[in-house]
């Protein structure tokens, strides 16, 4: 399966590669879906490096990583240059940061200072009212992450296509 996987994202590639855009690779936790081909970030990893093309990406999510496998902002460090985007969520319950055991102010201030300018996404199921969930989020990544920087809420910018699989 992994030769399998690796073979064709190696073709999928270079078709995206000609159209502009990336292909993201994310792993599920063996809890929540244990018959799922990628359970492991460091696989995914390994598969993104096999592929060497950077239209193929990986999507780490904090979330399914912490039930996994945790130690997120070591595995975010050494891999930083595969990342293509992220998803937010908490554990347990998949809330929104600041609700469970993930540190989310120590994971923004480490992408922060690892130059990340990529998206992230916030996947998470709000305890409370969706629009002030997703603010409130917004705010802790600004308020941990860079605050030099300037920050965009624009959405995804025209000719930056993903397409995760």
């Amino acid at each position: 399966m992994r030769a399998n996987c690796i073979e064709t994202l190696k073709r999928g590639g270079e078709i995206a590669a000609q159209n502009n855009i990336e292909l993201l690779i994310e792993n599920i936790d063996p809890e929540e879906n244990p018959k799922y081909f990628l359970t492991s970030s460091a696989e995914g990893f390994e598969i993104v490096r096999a592929v060497a093309n950077p239209h193929v990406k990986f999507l780490y999510d904090f979330f399914h990583e912490q039930i996994a496998e945790g130690n997120l902002i070591a595995k975010l460090e050494k891999n930083i240059d595969l990342v293509g985007l992220v998803h937010v969520a908490d554990v347990p319950g998949r809330h929104e940061p600041g609700t469970g055991e993930i540190n989310y102010s120590n994971i923004f201030r480490k992408l922060g200072d690892l130059g990340y300018s990529r998206f992230v996404a916030m996947e998470f199921v709000p305890k409370g009212e969706p629009a002030s969930a997703l603010r409130a989020a917004r705010e802790m990544a600004l308020k941990s992450g860079r605050p030099e920087r300037k920050s965009s809420i624009n959405t995804i910018s025209p000719g930056r296509i993903h397409a995760t699989a």
